[in-house]
């Protein structure tokens, strides 16, 4: 790759990495649900002018009805479930869980497309499933049933995404896809704002979302459409190994999460799990630049 596309996919890795740390922070003052708004809501408003200048926003709200559904599994339900299952486990074991997305995708893909279960993919999903054990199971602090759920779900939703975008959404332009889908998850989410308002505004939480909309979300596609530009969405999907680590590195470093013996032997099997469960995917597939999973 050239110099340009090292540091696009350095930047991108790493700024999709930050968000767990950011949504842990987040959630110590403000419930999930306002944490996600504030999301959704500022990166549509930072992406809109983006979207203007190509072929409108209107674009991306060409099929509401499956825009509404891919933003259900891709946006407003994990940003929501993330939110949750952080206010009882660590930003570390959170990114790690999140990490089991390619893994769940390269099952879909095989379910979908009826494909065979090759030996490779067999491995990935056998050593994918270990790490789960391995984080689960073994840690020295046991995970609550609800959390873990709900972060097994938001990674399933990040895997369903993509399909959807690929077989429903691909003739609209990505990035109107992605403004149009934060604009309908901010909507969903105002209901449920009245019960869930903040009785005080803290500096830390409401930087740490401004930062999520800003930075891990407006700044991150923008990135991520110039990466896929530069080497193409299949090459672009390797960003999904990097994210985890960096989400580990800053939960240990900056919020003095534990670093265990069976954090790092998940890491490392789920790592190595989606590389083997996804590594035919990455040279025969290109998916959309809109389908690419972000948390």
């Amino acid at each position: 790759m050239s110099r340009k596309a090292w540091l696009l996919f350095l930047a991108l890795g790493v700024i999709w990495g930050v968000p767990y740390l950011l949504i842990r922070v987040a959630v110590a003052d403000y419930h999930p649900v306002i944490v996600a708004l504030g999301r959704a809501a500022i990166g549509a408003l930072v992406l809109a002018p983006f979207v203007l200048r190509g072929k409108g926003l209107m674009a991306g709200f060409r099929r509401p009805v499956w825009l509404v559904l891919y933003t259900l599994v891709e946006i407003s339900g994990p940003w929501f479930l993330i939110g949750f299952a952080e206010t009882r486990v660590t930003s570390s074991l959170a990114g790690l869980i999140i990490a089991l997305t390619p893994i769940i995708a390269a099952i879909l893909g095989v379910v979908l497309s009826q494909e065979r279960l090759g030996t490779g993919r067999l491995v990935g999903l056998g050593l994918g499933l270990a790490g789960v054990v391995a984080l689960l199971g073994f840690d020295e602090q046991p995970v609550e049933f609800w959390p873990a759920l709900a972060l097994g779900l938001s990674a399933l939703g990040y895997a369903v995404g993509p399909i959807i975008v690929a077989r429903k959404l691909a003739d609209a332009e990505a990035s109107a896809v992605v403004v149009a889908s934060l604009i309908a998850a901010a909507i969903l989410y105002l209901p449920f704002v009245p019960a869930h308002w903040p009785a005080r505004v803290t500096l830390d939480a409401s930087l740490a979302v401004i930062a999520l909309a800003v930075f891990c979300t407006a700044l991150a596609f923008q990135l991520l459409f110039a990466l896929i530009a530069e080497v193409g969405a299949a090459r672009a999907t390797v960003i999904a190994y990097l994210n985890p680590a960096v989400a580990v590195l800053l939960g240990v470093l900056v919020l003095g999460e534990p670093l265990s013996i069976a954090l790092l032997v998940g890491f490392l099997l789920i790592l190595a799990g989606s590389y083997f469960a996804t590594a035919r995917q990455q040279r025969s597939s290109a998916p959309p630049a809109a389908a690419e999973p972000f948390s």
